[in-house]
C-alpha cells in the first residue's frame, strides 16, 4: 500500500469513528485541540447524553476551559448528525449570546467536513449564516432540510411558545458575579426555566446544564434541593444512576478533592496547566476567594463569604438553672417572605434555642400556630418587630398567648446589624441537636447565608438570631435567680414598644435584667 492509499485508508477511519463517537468527531473537526484528560471525559460523558444513555445532565467547570465548545458548539452539531429530527434548543443569559452559539452550529454543519461526515444533515442555502444577507436573520433558528430538526437559540427569559423539544442545552444562564448574586435575577431565571423551558419537554426530553456556579441558589442549586441529584466520579457510576435523575459532575480548576477516575489530579494541581497554570489561579484565588469558590471550584457554599463560617454549637439536655424564656419575632415583609419566630431559655451566659417557626404562611394562619409554639415552650416574653404591620399581629398573638407581648419597631440597618453580631451569634447561640434536619429550611437559609447582602434572599432567620442577640446582653454585677422550667401566666403590655410589662416576679424587672 503506497503512501497515498494510506493515507485515504487513515482518513476513512477518522471518518467511521467520527461518524459515531463525540471526541474523534470534534478531533476531526478542530484537530489541533489541546486535549487534557478533564477534556476528554467531559466529551465521553457528553457522548453518552448524545446516545440518551443520560437524560438530565449538569457539569460545572471553570471559565475558559473548553466548556461551551464542547456542550454548546460540537454537541448539538454531533446530536443532529446523528439524528437530523432532534429538536433542540440551546440557551444562555442573553439572547446575543444564544443566537452566537446557534451561528456556530451553522458554520459547522455548513462545513466541508460536516458534510463528508453526516450527509443526511445539511441547511437550506438560504438558511446559512455564512452567507452575509442572512447573518442575522436566521441567528435564532434553522432546520434541517427534509427532516424535521431544528436548533433554537433562546436568551433567558426568551419564548418558546409552541415549540416541543427534545433537548435543551442551558450555557451560563447568569452572567457575571453580580447576576448570580442578585436574588431578583436568580429567581427570574428560575421562574423562567419552570414555567418556560420545563413546559416544552416531553417524557423522553434531555436536559443539559453548564454552568459557572455563582450561588448555592441558582438553577442548580434548586434543582438540587427539589430533585433527585446524583455526584458521580467515575464511568462505573454512570451505569448505576436512574435514568430520571440527574447526573452531576464539577470540574475544579485547581484539586481540592481526592484523586478519581474521572479526575485523578494530586491536590493543587491545576485542571489545564498549558492555559491556566496555577501561579495564575492563585493570583485569582488572592484577589477574591469567595468568588474563586464559585467561579473556578464550583462550590458556592464554601465557608469563605459565609456570614457564620464556624459550626454551629449544639445541646443535647436544657441545663435546669434557666433564668430567662423568650421569644423573638419577625414577621414576613412580603408574600414571598418567610415568618420567622425563634423562642429560647438563657442560662450560664449563653441562649439555648427551644422552638422555631419558620413558615410562609399568611398571617390568618400564624395567629394560631405562633401562640400555640409560644404556649408549649413556656414562653414568658415575646419581642415582634412591629415593622410592616407587626403591631396589629402582635395584638392579635397576645389575646392568644399567656405571655407579655413587647411590640417594638426595628429602626437599625439590618444589613449592619446582622454583619456587626455575626460573632456573637455563633458563639452564644446554642441549637438542640439535630436541628437541621428538623427545622431544613430555616437551617439551610442560616448556613448559607453570605456577608454579601445583596445575594442572599432571605434574611429572615439571621435577622432573628441577631435580634435575640441584642435583646439579651448582661450587665456587669448582676444577679440572677432562676425559674422553674414550668409555664407562668404574664400580664400583657400595651404594644407600644416603651412600657412592656415587667417580667415575673421570679425574673424581676425587664429593664434591668439584660441578658447574654
Amino acid at each position: 500500500m503506497n503512501k497515498l492509499e494510506q493515507l485515504k485508508a487513515y482518513q476513512e477511519k477518522a471518518i467511521r469513528k467520527a461518524r459515531k463517537h463525540l471526541i474523534p468527531y470534534s478531533s476531526y473537526m478542530m484537530p489541533n485541540f489541546d486535549w487534557q484528560h478533564y477534556h476528554k471525559v467531559y466529551y465521553e460523558v457528553l457522548d453518552r447524553f448524545a446516545k440518551g444513555e443520560i437524560k438530565n445532565l449538569m457539569i460545572s467547570m471553570p471559565p475558559q476551559h473548553g466548556k461551551s465548545q464542547g456542550s454548546t458548539r460540537f454537541l448539538p452539531s454531533f446530536m443532529l448528525g446523528l439524528n437530523p429530527d432532534l429538536r433542540i434548543a440551546v440557551t444562555s443569559y442573553n439572547a446575543t449570546i444564544a443566537r452566537k452559539f446557534n451561528r456556530d452550529n451553522q458554520r459547522i454543519i455548513d462545513s466541508d467536513d460536516y458534510r463528508e461526515l453526516f450527509k443526511e444533515t445539511h441547511l437550506s442555502a438560504s438558511n446559512v449564516v455564512t452567507v452575509s444577507t442572512n447573518y442575522l436573520r436566521n441567528s435564532e433558528e434553522f432546520e434541517i432540510v427534509n427532516h424535521k430538526g431544528t436548533l433554537k437559540a433562546v436568551g433567558r427569559g426568551g419564548a418558546l411558545t409552541s415549540i416541543t423539544l427534545d433537548c435543551v442545552i442551558m450555557d451560563d444562564l447568569y452572567k457575571d458575579y453580580s447576576e448570580g448574586n442578585s436574588p431578583v435575577i436568580r429567581e427570574s431565571a428560575w421562574d423562567w426555566y419552570t414555567t418556560v423551558v420545563k413546559t416544552r419537554l416531553h417524557n423522553d426530553s434531555q436536559q443539559l446544564i453548564v454552568f459557572t456556579r455563582w450561588h448555592e441558589e441558582d438553577v442548580i442549586g434548586r434543582i438540587e434541593a427539589s430533585e433527585k441529584v446524583t455526584n458521580v466520579n467515575c464511568y462505573d457510576d454512570l451505569d448505576k444512576v436512574d435514568i430520571d435523575s440527574w447526573v452531576k459532575i464539577n470540574f475544579e480548576a485547581i484539586k481540592d478533592s481526592k484523586a478519581t477516575e474521572f479526575d485523578p489530579r494530586k491536590i493543587g494541581q491545576s485542571l489545564w496547566e498549558n492555559k491556566h497554570n496555577k501561579k495564575k489561579l492563585l493570583k485569582e484565588r488572592k484577589l477574591n476567594p469567595n468568588k474563586f469558590e464559585c467561579l473556578y471550584q464550583g462550590n458556592p457554599e464554601s465557608k469563605e463569604g459565609m456570614n457564620y463560617p464556624n459550626e454551629w454549637l449544639t445541646y443535647t439536655k436544657l441545663p435546669e438553672n434557666i433564668v430567662k424564656r423568650g421569644n423573638y419575632t419577625d414577621t414576613a415583609d412580603s408574600g414571598d417572605d418567610y415568618l420567622c419566630s425563634v423562642s429560647y431559655v438563657v442560662c450560664d451566659n449563653l441562649i439555648y434555642v427551644t422552638d422555631v417557626l419558620y413558615t410562609l404562611d399568611s398571617m390568618d394562619i400564624t395567629e394560631d400556630t405562633l401562640p400555640a409554639m409560644l404556649n408549649s415552650s413556656g414562653t414568658i416574653q415575646a419581642d415582634i418587630e412591629s415593622n410592616n404591620g407587626g403591631r396589629y399581629f402582635a395584638r392579635n398573638i397576645g389575646k392568644k398567648t399567656n405571655c407579655s407581648i413587647n411590640s417594638f419597631y426595628q429602626k437599625n440597618n439590618k444589613e449592619s446589624r446582622i454583619l456587626s453580631n455575626s460573632a456573637q451569634v455563633q458563639q452564644k447561640i446554642i441549637f438542640p441537636l439535630g436541628w437541621e434536619s428538623k427545622w431544613t429550611i430555616f437551617a439551610k437559609h442560616l448556613k448559607g447565608y453570605k456577608r454579601l447582602f445583596k445575594a442572599n434572599r432571605q434574611d429572615g432567620a439571621p435577622d432573628v438570631l441577631t435580634g435575640i442577640i441584642e435583646k439579651n446582653y448582661i450587665l456587669e454585677h448582676q444577679n440572677y435567680s432562676p425559674i422553674e422550667n414550668t409555664h407562668t401566666k404574664h400580664t400583657k403590655g400595651d404594644f407600644t414598644g416603651n412600657n412592656a410589662a415587667p417580667w415575673n416576679a421570679e425574673v424581676g424587672n425587664r429593664k434591668n435584667n439584660i441578658f447574654l
